[in-house]
């Protein structure tokens, strides 16, 4: 070895086979990153799908809650078997239902359900009383 001192010689040889990464180690690395990459986009879908069903949990919570302050301020109806329904937006769907309370003989209390519907599935029904004021 022409113009190289004996320990410069030296360190040339000990890394002469490290030239780089190995196939294996390259492909375990793409691996690892592979792994993560679709973790982290499974984690992404899951907390989307999350956010969407909540959204639509509190659009009919809030739906059912307009329609029974609607049902609630509209004139009493001794015999209804319905009330007015508000406008539904989005693809949500509203039926109301009146019946009879528990008590016989007291034609002055109403019990009203409003079931709130998407898509032809009824995501909450919710009830509450109607009073002749």
């Amino acid at each position: 070895m022409k113009g190289l001192t004996q320990r410069q010689a030296g360190r040339r040889e000990k890394f002469r086979g490290e030239r780089g990464l190995t196939l294996v180690e390259s492909l375990v690395a793409i691996t690892v990153v592979v792994v993560v990459v679709g973790a982290f986009s499974v984690a992404l879908s899951t907390g989307a799908l999350g956010v969407r069903e909540n959204d639509r949990e509190a659009a009919a919570q809030n739906l059912a809650q307009a329609q029974l302050e609607y049902t609630k301020g509209y004139p009493y109806s001794p015999g209804a078997s319905t009330y007015p329904t508000v406008n539904a937006t989005d693809g949500y769907s509203i039926t109301v239902s009146v019946g009879p309370v528990a008590t016989p003989g007291d034609i002055n209390i109403q019990k009203v359900t409003a079931n709130i519907s998407r898509d032809g599935q009824v995501l909450l029904s919710v009830a509450d009383y109607k009073v002749k004021r």
